[in-house]
């Protein structure tokens, strides 16, 4: 699943690249995209649990600058018992250099404790579902 960004003005800093706060939320748009499309989010409201990121680890490999177009990769790397790794990796469109990458470790919690959960069965089965089919 990849996600298109163009990048913008607002979105770089007094050195005039893409300021290093930007990629996580580069990064946080293509999760969205990758829920949408392949888990049910109504799901998570109707159960009373929500998926939260509880540890980013990132590289910024090479700038990004006014005009790159970023394709924002998604792929669930691990399953846990109560936590999941999504890889993500941007890349720059034109010429397919590394941008960035990273793994987002995610938890399952319930939305009025807020404590975690264990992964429920059928979210398990679904995102094992996802990771076989991007292999």
């Amino acid at each position: 699943m990849s996600t298109l960004i163009k990048v913008y003005g607002f979105h770089l800093d007094i050195f005039e690249h893409v300021n290093n706060a930007r990629y996580l939320e580069f990064l946080e748009q293509a999760r969205w995209d990758w829920i949408e499309q392949h888990l049910d989010f109504s799901w998570f409201k109707r159960n009373g649990v929500a998926l939260v990121v509880a540890n980013i680890n990132i590289n910024y490999r090479t700038p990004a600058n006014l005009g790159d177009e970023l394709i924002v990769d998604c792929n669930v790397a691990e399953i846990g018992v109560k936590s999941g790794v999504l890889s993500q990796k941007i890349v720059r469109k034109k010429d397919g250099v590394l941008i960035s990458d990273a793994l987002v470790t995610f938890v399952l919690i319930d939305i009025n404790t807020k404590k975690a959960l264990m992964l429920t069965d059928q979210l398990r089965e679904k995102l094992e579902y996802v990771r076989q089919s991007s292999e």
